[in-house]
C-alpha cells in the first residue's frame, strides 16, 4: 500500500497533463485535418503566412490559389483553420 502512495502524485501529474495538454493538441490536430479534407475549389481562404486567396485546383497535398497578383501553389498544410474561418464568418 506504500509503494502506491508513492507514486500516486506521478500518477496524478501525468493525468493532469494529458487532459490540460495533449488531448486539446489531438484534437486539434483532427479539427485540421478534417478542415484540408474538406476544403473544394471556389472556396476563400487565408494561408498561415498571411496570403488571402481563392482555391482554383486541388491535389492531395497541394493547392494552387488565385490571388490578386497571380496563382500560387501551397501546401493543404499551409492554409489557415482559425484565419479561414474567421474570413467566412465576416462574409
Amino acid at each position: 500500500m506504500g509503494q502506491i502512495q508513492q507514486f500516486l502524485p506521478f500518477i496524478l501529474m501525468f493525468v493532469v497533463i494529458y487532459f490540460f495538454m495533449i488531448r486539446p493538441q489531438q484534437k486539434k490536430i483532427k479539427q485540421e485535418k478534417e478542415f484540408e479534407a474538406g476544403l473544394k475549389v471556389g472556396d476563400k481562404i487565408i494561408t498561415k503566412s498571411g496570403f488571402h486567396g481563392k482555391i482554383a485546383e486541388l491535389t492531395d497535398t497541394s493547392a494552387v490559389i488565385e490571388t490578386m497578383s497571380g496563382k500560387l501553389k501551397i501546401e493543404r498544410s499551409a492554409i489557415s483553420l482559425e484565419l479561414t474561418a474567421a474570413l467566412n464568418k465576416k462574409s
